[in-house]
């Protein structure tokens, strides 16, 4: 028995989306280094396409009706997973003060990104059986920008040592 619908998952899609988009963007801009700019510039426009496919999977769905109700533990659990730390601390202010070179604002992209899989893994138990694939299509999407930022993550690990 599913406790969220697919609109449901795809809404918070978008918000976590957009947070790691609008990431990558002050990312691009923060460092001179053109490798470390052009990957951060290619994460955010992913996460931009990753936007629109939820804004078009979302288009397509019928007005959100009342989703059964969920156990509170489920809930809370929910919302620990939706309200994440690195999160809040994407605010200019809050990512200035946290990363200093590019090996952290790399940590940050791979925490985002590991962030988005376990969001997804855990809404996929909760979405109906016909509806798992496309949450599958975007966990294997965040799988490669995963890949992506530990490639990068080793280079300027091995350069510093």
């Amino acid at each position: 028995m599913s406790v969220l619908k697919l609109v449901d998952v795809v809404d918070i899609g978008i918000e976590k989306e957009k947070a790691r988009r609008d990431f990558y963007e002050q990312v691009s801009r923060q460092f001179d280094d053109g490798e470390l700019r052009d990957l951060f510039q290619k994460l955010r426009d992913w996460e931009a396409a990753h936007i629109r496919k939820f804004e078009s999977i979302r288009s397509t769905l019928e007005s959100r009706q009342i989703a059964e109700s969920y156990p509170e533990e489920m809930q809370h659990y929910i919302n620990a997973l939706v309200d994440d730390r690195l999160y809040r601390e994407v605010s200019g202010d809050e990512f200035a003060k946290n990363v200093k070179d590019p090996v952290q604002a790399i940590q940050y992209g791979i925490g985002f990104e590991k962030d988005a899989i376990l969001l997804f893994m855990e809404l996929a138990r909760y979405v109906q059986e016909s509806n798992k694939d496309v949450i599958e299509k975007l966990m294997d999407e965040e799988r490669q920008h995963v890949v992506s930022l530990l490639k990068l993550r080793k280079k300027y690990t091995v350069s510093k040592s």
